[in-house]
């Protein structure tokens, strides 16, 4: 079965790309808000005349295209959320919500998914060979598990999905091109919680306390162990203590102290073994010194591991419609985190960056930044890599 040129993205639906995301850029919503975007998306699956399923993990939807002819399925995500951010673009399509702004690129990929869905409606033969498309619009993915929260409402299960593919605009890599590794390529995301209990007393007068500032000192320099002494150099481990509160007064030594932190893992087994490593470590420190010691250790995003065979299918795609210089390597493994990691965990897959950066046009502040921004071009480049996959995996 030869591939139709008609994956290639048109001037209309790069259009059309530009002022759904404008749009949704407009009015953004944070996690599990994300009612208006929501209902967007419903309403132009509805004028395309596809079924779906909605309100998954309470604002998700999932929309599967059937080709009609035996295959496998192949699950196509885009996440949703915004972030708490203040926006400080002077931008016709700055966001009209003040302290919420898309400032990771989010509403590109929900545009990039209501292009596709558009796409495949001219006509699926042309586009989806055999087998069937779950288009996946996911809430939540800056924190609040998404991913996590529709696998576990059966979705995986229900639309006897096979593999899994997804990207994200990268204003770290040069639009045009695609940045795709095989294996880890981005981290596991932990938070914790320390609550150091000692005994407070007069600061002349240490001898009668156990301070909890000098124990949870020790407990940020021990922390530090765990990534110069107990894990393989090559593996890489972070492990970052991002607040430290105790105290307020010059001559008392307070009862307790509170250390907020987060961990990142790039393997399976670091990421299986590094809350024991950690919990160890700080009970350790806080009996040596007299002190309790609470840890609370959240877990949020698994480790994004690509299958090397969905990487190379990438690959093939994006050089089958950018040509054969596209592909980077550079920037594009990162220990920031992704709930993609989660569907990646649960079937083969690849996530991959899709270059946004243009500095000639200013588009070159990094994600999260109240200044973020990218070249939307990046939309198209995404969208003719995603259906060009798509064709090739179902083929």
């Amino acid at each position: 079965m030869s591939y139709n040129p008609s994956h290639l993205v048109s001037d209309q639906t790069y259009q059309s790309m530009v002022e759904f995301r404008r749009t949704i850029h407009k009015h953004p919503e944070l996690k599990y808000e994300e009612k208006q975007t929501a209902a967007f998306v419903k309403n132009h699956l509805q004028n395309l005349g596809w079924k779906f399923e909605s309100e998954i993990a309470e604002t998700g939807i999932v929309a599967l295209i059937d080709s009609g002819l035996p295959g496998k399925t192949l699950l196509v995500r885009a996440d949703m959320d915004a972030l708490p951010i203040f926006e400080e673009n002077e931008v016709e399509y700055k966001s009209t919500i003040p302290g919420t702004m898309h400032a990771c690129g989010h509403d590109a990929h929900t545009s990039i998914l209501m292009a596709l869905a558009a796409d495949l409606k001219t006509s699926i033969q042309s586009h989806i060979p055999q087998g069937r498309v779950l288009l996946v619009f996911q809430p939540a993915e800056e924190g609040g598990s998404g991913a996590d929260r529709m696998i576990e409402a059966g979705i995986l299960e229900k639309y006897k999905v096979d593999a899994c593919l997804g990207l994200h605009v990268w204003n770290h890599i040069d639009i045009g091109k695609i940045g795709v590794v095989n294996g880890t390529m981005m981290a596991s995301v932990d938070e914790f919680k320390i609550t150091v209990q000692g005994q407070s007393g007069h600061g002349a007068m240490p001898q009668y306390t156990v301070d909890p500032i000098v124990v949870g000192s020790h407990i940020v320099t021990a922390l530090q162990t765990i990534v110069s002494r107990n894990t393989d150099p090559l593996d890489s481990t972070v492990v970052t203590v991002g607040s430290f509160h105790s105290g307020n007064a010059f001559n008392v030594i307070p009862e307790t102290a509170e250390l907020v932190g987060t961990v990142r893992t790039f393997s399976k087994h670091m990421y299986e073994v590094i809350p024991d490593k950690v919990q160890s470590l700080v009970k350790g420190v806080a009996e040596a010194f007299g002190a309790k010691v609470k840890i609370d250790y959240k877990r949020v995003d698994k480790p994004t591991i690509n299958d090397a065979k969905m990487a190379d299918l990438v690959r093939y795609s994006a050089k089958q419609v950018l040509g054969d210089k596209c592909l980077t390597e550079e920037n594009t493994r990162t220990m920031g985190g992704e709930d993609f990691s989660a569907f990646l965990m649960k079937v083969p897959g690849c996530y991959f960056f899709v270059g946004s950066r243009n500095e000639e046009k200013g588009f070159i502040h990094s994600h999260h930044s109240s200044f973020f921004d990218f070249d939307e071009e990046a939309m198209k480049n995404g969208l003719s890599v995603m259906k060009r996959a798509i064709w090739n995996y179902l083929v």
